[in-house]
């Protein structure tokens, strides 16, 4: 394997200056850094990651712990995380928490020994629902920076990427009412104990409240409801003045297209659906679905982005990045 000091005997300067040069340095002229890289290239030369760890007490790793990846959202901020950290140079390690705060204490101790630089989470339903938030706490005071997205835990202070889930359902419900002139719209959630689920069912709820019309809201236990499917017909079967569906997760909305059309409901004449989701989604249901599309790309991007400009500069002031959501019209409104 061609080292450091082989390159700089062959092109006869001083390691120092092949360093700077592979790295971009504004020290070194341009037509050195074409030569060292050149040669740098035919050479095959891999720089040698664990001196460089342990020159800058930096590992170029960042540990991304997901409640899921089952979970279309999850999979597509991921790819954003992993594109974005490539581009970077950094390499990534993903722990996943099965929703559970045990696995997720357990991946940030496993990677707080030095594996990572910092963190990227969306924090697990159980830690969420029961508040169990110290082990994040001690990653932060471990001087490890760490970066929520989507589900985060407002009174810790760290950088967070979100949607506005409020606006973006308050936005999605007035559509409904002012365009589609519904005056029955039923939520559905099975979110409704995570930060995300609580700020969404808000947005929905004062939207009707500022057009004076009633809330109609069916919630799934996660511990109970098995058969979503079975809840959303009977609900639909009992209350035929439903007349719009907004579900606040990225799969009953789809349920709700189905379960409608095996009522002989006909969307969107009788009933118009809009659900949260992403682009490929609006393709699982026909008719298509309109969606709140929350860009998931752009969240997994922006957070590792964030995240990296954190390494670099311990004294970066806190910040909460907002990524605008868009509701994307299709077949399933009016």
């Amino acid at each position: 394997m061609t080292t450091l000091k082989e390159l700089a005997a062959l092109l006869n300067i001083s390691v120092s200056t092949v360093s700077k040069a592979l790295n971009d340095s504004h020290e070194i002229s341009e037509n050195t850094r074409i030569r060292v890289k050149e040669l740098a290239t035919k050479l095959n030369y891999k720089p040698n990651r664990i001196a460089q760890q342990l020159k800058t007490n930096k590992s170029k790793t960042i540990g991304v712990i997901l409640p899921t990846v089952t979970n279309p959202f999850f999979a597509e901020v991921l790819h954003g995380i992993e594109k974005t950290a490539t581009q970077s140079g950094y390499d990534i390690i993903v722990c996943l928490s099965n929703e559970t705060f045990l696995k997720e204490e357990r991946s940030l101790e496993l990677l707080s020994n030095g594996s990572v630089d910092g963190f990227i989470i969306a924090v697990a339903r159980e830690s969420q629902v029961e508040a169990k938030t110290e082990h994040i706490k001690a990653a932060i005071k471990s001087k490890k920076p760490v970066l929520m997205f989507d589900r985060v835990i407002h009174d810790i202070e760290c950088n967070k990427v979100i949607v506005d889930d409020f606006q973006s359902v308050y936005e999605a419900t007035e559509y409904l009412i002012i365009k589609d002139k519904r005056k029955h719209i039923l939520l559905v959630s099975n979110i409704e104990e995570l930060s995300v689920g609580k700020l969404r069912i808000e947005g929905y709820t004062k939207a009707l409240e500022d057009h004076k019309l009633e809330t109609y809201v069916l919630n799934f236990d996660h511990a109970v409801d098995m058969d979503i499917e079975t809840k959303i017909y009977n609900y639909l079967k009992a209350n035929p003045s439903i007349d719009a569906i907004l579900s606040i997760d990225h799969i009953t909305g789809i349920v709700a297209i189905n379960m409608a059309k095996k009522l002989g409901r006909e969307i969107p004449k009788d009933l118009s659906v809009i659900g949260f989701g992403y682009e490929h989604t609006q393709v699982l249901s026909s008719p298509k679905i309109s969606i709140i599309h929350q860009k998931a790309h752009n969240i997994g991007e922006m957070s590792t982005k964030l995240l990296i400009e954190n390494i670099n500069n311990e004294e970066l002031n806190v910040r909460t990045i907002v990524v605008p959501s868009e509701l994307q019209l299709s077949e399933s409104v009016q």
